[in-house]
Formats: structure tokens, sequence, C-alpha cells
């Protein structure tokens, strides 16, 4: 899996608290997020926060290191056979 380095609008909430509004694709393609489910991190599998989010009705990881966030783009394996 690759990162997509994506923009995204964030609220601070009271103590510092992160929470993601919106995610900006590089072709200008916006995605509200309707609901954060869930942040963590991990020093397995990813660095930094991992935030699980609600788009509409599909449940999406985002990905925070300092300040650049990112998804991760699942590429189709392709049959050359």
């Amino acid at each position: 899996m690759d990162k997509v380095f994506v923009k995204v609008d964030y609220q601070i909430l009271a103590g510092g608290a992160i929470r993601p509004t919106r995610i900006h694709w590089h072709d200008g393609r916006i995605w509200n997020i309707d609901k954060t489910l869930h942040a963590c991190t991990s020093e397995c599998d990813f660095k930094g926060i991992r935030y699980t989010v609600l788009i509409g009705s599909a449940e999406k990881y985002l990905y925070r290191i300092d300040d650049q966030w990112y998804v991760e783009s699942i590429h189709p394996e392709v049959d050359t056979g």
C-alpha cells in the first residue's frame, strides 16, 4: 500500500485533541468527515496517529504524522498471466 498525502481540515478541541473534519483530494474532490470513531497510535503497524473516521456510511483510516496527513492507497493487482 502506498501513502497518499492529503490536505485535511480539522478542529482543535479543548485539551488539544485534534478532530479531522474534511479531506481534500489532490484532484479537487472533498469529503466531509461525519464522525471520528477512534484515534490510536502504534509502534508496529504505522507511525503517528491513525484516525478511524466515518465518511457517509463508510469507515476509513486517516493517518497523521506531525502536520502531514495521508491515506493508504490500495492498487488492484493486475493478472498478466
